[in-house]
Order: C-alpha cells, then sequence, then structure tokens
C-alpha cells in the first residue's frame, strides 16, 4: 500500500507519550508539512506556537481544569473533576494553532494544518493527539496571560492544539468505520 495511505490508516489519537521530548528535526518536519496545507484563497490564515516547556504545559491544564469545572457542559466538567486528567496527556511537545481572526476560512484551513501535523507525525514514529478542549482556556480571561506568555501575535485566535510526543505504546486496530456513508453518482 502507499506510504501515505497507510500512514493515515493506521494514525490513532495518542494518550499515553514518553516523557522523552521529540527532537528538533522531527518538529521541524512536522510544523513545515503544517504550513503546506492547503488553504482558501491561499490565504495561509495561521500561526503555530510550539511549546516544549513542561511548567507552561502544566499551567495550561491546571487553568483548563479549573475552568471545567464550572463548565455548563457535563462531558467537559469530568475532566475538571479528575484529579489525574491533564488536557495534553503530559506530551512534552505541544502545538497551538491560531487562525486570522479577519480570515472566515480560519478555523477550516487550521484544521487542514492539524491534519497534517497529525499525518505527518505518524510517519516520523511521533504520536499525537488533537486536543480541541484547550479553547476554553484561550477563550476565558485567563487566556489572555497565557497569549501574551506564548507572544501569540495580535489578530490571531487560538482555534486547535496538538499534543505531540513519543508513543507509550504501540496503535491499537483502528475501530470499525461506519457504513453507508458513500455514495457514487455517475
Amino acid at each position: 500500500m502507499n506510504e501515505t495511505l497507510e500512514n493515515i490508516r493506521s494514525r490513532r489519537s495518542v494518550r499515553n507519550f514518553q516523557l522523552e521530548q521529540i527532537n528538533d528535526f522531527e518538529i521541524q518536519s512536522i510544523i513545515e508539512a503544517s504550513i503546506f496545507a492547503p488553504s482558501a484563497t491561499n490565504l495561509q490564515p495561521w500561526h503555530f506556537t510550539v511549546i516544549q516547556n513542561k511548567v507552561i504545559l502544566d499551567r495550561l491544564s491546571d487553568t483548563f481544569k479549573k475552568l471545567a469545572k464550572d463548565s455548563d457542559n457535563e462531558y467537559v466538567k469530568k475532566f475538571g473533576n479528575n484529579e489525574n486528567f491533564h488536557v495534553f496527556y503530559h506530551a512534552p511537545t505541544v502545538v497551538i494553532v491560531s487562525g486570522d481572526e479577519n480570515s472566515k476560512s480560519a478555523p477550516v484551513d487550521c484544521a487542514a494544518a492539524v491534519e497534517n501535523i497529525l499525518i505527518s507525525a505518524e510517519s516520523l514514529d511521533v504520536g499525537s493527539c488533537w486536543v480541541g478542549l484547550i479553547a476554553l482556556v484561550f477563550n476565558s480571561e485567563e487566556g489572555a496571560a497565557f497569549i501574551k506568555e506564548l507572544e501569540i501575535p495580535k489578530g490571531f485566535k487560538q482555534i486547535h492544539a496538538v499534543a505531540l510526543g513519543y508513543k507509550k505504546n504501540m496503535s491499537t486496530i483502528a475501530p470499525a468505520r461506519k457504513e453507508n456513508t458513500v455514495n457514487y453518482v455517475r
């Protein structure tokens, strides 16, 4: 099978990472793949913030848990009440993907960039997990301090995050795919 197709089929969300930091070649390769994602009218309305500082990642997670405890959403609230939960699953590297607030296509374009991160990470045998829950932090009052500390440019809204690190466990078999999700018109 084609290597790209195999990486897409074998990629799984990893929630159990080794403590060892991924190397510079791997993170540079992953980020380069992300900036080659397609975007509407080639606007490339994204900004990537690579965080490899455990103290900052733990503070982001703690802030998420504090905010999640008060959430009206029961699904989110359960994470806030789980004292063992870490929003990034203790990954040593996290990429925050921010989109230009003036670009209507930024959420979709940034999602395409995230998909490139996930697939390129798999091709390098680096585990990954798309973390949408972190938006709770960046959309809060506490988020402004993190935006400043992380030097995220003005005019960019934090849309996605991806946890990256070496896999502690090997990937599992993919769950069955839903049936009857495709029709062909010829």
